[in-house]
This record gives C-alpha cells, sequence and structure tokens, in this order.
C-alpha cells in the first residue's frame, strides 16, 4: 500500500517512517499539475507542488491510522506558511488521500487534533493526483549526508520535536 504526505522538508521526515516499520520512503513532489517538476523549480514556488513523501507501507506492520499519528506527531500542524524555518507553498502541509476511507480517517485525526488544542489545523486535505519522484540526491538524504542533515534539523527547529 502507499501514503501521501507533505510535511514540509522531505529530508527531515524520511527517516522518522523507517522506524515504524515503513518498506520504503521515496521523496518528491505532490500537489501541483506541472509535470516532471525539478526541486529548484518547487523550492522556488513556481509549481503549485509542495514538498511530498510516499510511503510503500504492510498493513499488516502498520497501519494507515498510525501512519496519520506519526504524521501529526512530526509536524506543527498549526503552522500555515510552511514548517519551522522552511516557509513558502512548497513546505506547507497535506494529506493526499487516494480514497473515502483515508480521507475519512484524516478527517477524524485531524478534527481530534484541533478539538485538543482548541484551534484550527492547517493541513490541506486533497485528493490524490500524482506524485514525481525527486532527484536521487534527495533521496535517504540523511544516510548520505548525516552531518548535513544533523544539522538541518537543529537549524530547522525539528530537533526535540
Amino acid at each position: 500500500m502507499k501514503a501521501y504526505f507533505a510535511g514540509g522538508c522531505f529530508w527531515c521526515v524520511t527517516p522518522i517512517y523507517k522506524i515504524y516499520g515503513v518498506d520504503k520512503v521515496v521523496c518528491g513532489y505532490s500537489g501541483g499539475d506541472e509535470p516532471n517538476p525539478t526541486y529548484e523549480d518547487v523550492k522556488a514556488q513556481r509549481t503549485g507542488h509542495r514538498e511530498t513523501i510516499a510511503l510503500e507501507y504492510d498493513e499488516k506492520n502498520v497501519g494507515y491510522d498510525k501512519l496519520l499519528d506519526i504524521y501529526l506527531a512530526n509536524v506543527d500542524p498549526f503552522d500555515g506558511e510552511g514548517q519551522f524555518i522552511d516557509k513558502g507553498f512548497s513546505y506547507t502541509l497535506a494529506i493526499y488521500y487516494q480514497n473515502e476511507k483515508e480521507k475519512e480517517m484524516a478527517e477524524a485525526k485531524i478534527a481530534e487534533l484541533e478539538a485538543s488544542a482548541g484551534k484550527k489545523a492547517c493541513i490541506a486535505l486533497e485528493p490524490f493526483k500524482s506524485f514525481y519522484e525527486a532527484e536521487e540526491e534527495h533521496q535517504d538524504y540523511y544516510l548520505k549526508n548525516p552531518e548535513a542533515f544533523e544539522k538541518e534539523l537543529i537549524e530547522s527547529g525539528r530537533r526535540g520535536k
């Protein structure tokens, strides 16, 4: 099965899911209409895409509801401008659902979050359209560049979230 979440900087959210038994995490772009966007164009806010991760998972190991919990625990759901130091549309939050069941589950989790926090979350809930895999240097960035990745986490304010 697959799930698609935009959680700000895709480098920063990739390793989180590997901890919880997700089979594969791919960095890419989703939400916009421009085919085959590049990192530079997405980051410059020229495509309508968000940095997104595609999760491949086995429901026997981790369910969609757990993936939603992990997602919500690792983003700032109330920041409508982006995530941490990364600002702009391409860093805003979105859950891309593929069917009514996923949509209903996401709506319920967001409603729970809003009720407990007493404020509205800034998470787009959109039907999945397409996913474009990011360039190879963005895949498993945390493994390829551990020092730079750690620096990114600290400087972004994500470390300790």
